[in-house]
């Protein structure tokens, strides 16, 4: 019998390119959770593809007798309740960091947003004011010191990225690179609270779990340089937004540029929308065309892993 792989979009791949990349020999669905085809598209699935990690509940296993995967197009899976697929015993995997690239680009364009007020030029340029009531306050990259927090597959390539702008890059995480590695990506480990203290930009690469659920509060904001600027494109919770609120509007940083909420989409009274420091993005800084094509490349490639017997790549460590 022909397996079956359900594939969910929500609207950030296109069909067409899902049908192209599908390997063949499998029947492919496009489904839409809650709509009627939902249920019996997942009665029959044998592998689940998509932004599909909030769907991961023991709904989906008790709809779905025959699931042997649920591969995930996101890096993240936080809203995943792995307690289920653990009992249901499927793996969830993450896409392989195919959208590295993506976040530490978008990474280093908030940091130069920010750095070059890029919003508050646009806003006077186009209505008409040239360079405002003053020329704004620009600063560069280089010869500042990027601090990043989490030196997993994104982050060692906004190390990269950083470099080729000529910044100094220092970094924490609970596992530390070995001599050779730092010496070879040219990184130097800091403590975390001494990174926050010394760096002139933080930037945020970390996945949300229990132990990075606000690692960033108000008494570690409080340690950042009057001039530094917080990048986040990890996952909203790792900062206290309240917190951050608050040092952005008193002045006690420069700025930061955010592309995740504690609540997405956030509501339009969301204190943040009325600071004039800050660069904000809708989440968007891993779903580019060129990633979506290399998230559907992991995913078909770990289905025909599965297919042929093999232990699928990606498996969230969680259920290992």
């Amino acid at each position: 019998m022909t397996s079956r792989i359900v594939v969910v979009t929500q609207g950030m791949v296109d069909e067409e390119v899902v049908r192209e990349m599908a390997p063949a020999g499998f029947e492919l669905v496009i489904a839409k959770p809650g709509s009627p085809d939902w249920a019996p598209a997942m009665n029959g699935a044998d592998y689940l593809v998509g932004f599909a990690d909030m769907l991961v509940k023991d709904e989906l296993f008790a709809i779905s007798p025959k699931l042997r995967l649920v591969q995930v197009l996101s890096a993240g899976y936080d809203r995943a309740d792995l307690g289920a697929a653990r009992r249901a015993g499927v793996p969830l995997c993450n896409n392989g960091g195919a959208n590295s690239n993506a976040v530490a680009e978008h990474a280093l364009l908030l940091m130069l947003a920010v750095s070059r007020q890029l919003i508050k030029q646009h806003a006077n340029v186009a209505a008409g004011r040239w360079r405002g009531n003053a020329p704004p306050r620009l600063h560069e990259l280089r010869d500042r010191v990027l601090g990043i927090i989490g030196i997993g597959t994104i982050g060692k390539k906004v190390a990269r990225l950083a470099q080729v702008f000529g910044m100094r890059v220092h970094y924490y995480d609970i596992a530390r690179l070995p001599e050779e590695t730092e010496d070879a990506l040219g990184v130097r480990f800091r403590l975390f609270r001494e990174l926050l203290r010394t760096s002139d930009i933080v930037s945020l690469h970390v996945p949300l779990n229990a132990s990075t659920t606000g690692l960033l509060g108000a008494e570690e904001l409080a340690l950042l340089k009057p001039s530094a600027i917080l990048i986040n494109t990890s996952r909203g919770p790792v900062v206290d937004e309240t917190a951050l609120h608050r040092i952005l509007a008193d002045g006690r940083i420069r700025g930061a540029g955010l592309d995740v909420f504690d609540q997405e989409p956030p509501p339009a009274d969301n204190p943040l929308f009325t600071l004039d420091n800050v660069v904000l993005t809708a989440h968007m800084a891993g779903p580019t065309q060129d990633s979506n094509i290399g998230r559907l490349r992991n995913a078909f490639d770990n289905v025909q892993r599965m297919e042929r017997g093999e232990t699928p790549l990606w498996i969230a460590p969680e259920l290992l």
